[in-house]
């Protein structure tokens, strides 16, 4: 089984995804620097969950656009 992401990190994840669409790809180190400039205060750890979110969240939607085609 996997690991379980806290409520918090799904929920500033989904809200970052939903006000910035076009700031997230599906490159980690890349989704790291654009969440720590838009969310301020958070330790390197809670950024990280949520980049990581993010970045599992895009690859998901990727592979269910290319099963759909």
């Amino acid at each position: 089984m996997g690991k379980v992401r806290p409520a918090y990190i799904k929920r500033i994840g989904r809200a970052l995804m939903e006000q910035y669409p076009d700031r997230f790809s599906d490159d980690f180190e890349h989704n790291k620097r654009v969440v720590g400039q838009l969310v301020e205060g958070v330790s390197k750890r809670v950024r990280n969950r949520i980049a990581g979110y993010i970045t599992s969240q895009i690859k998901r939607l990727k592979e269910a656009r290319v099963r759909k085609v």
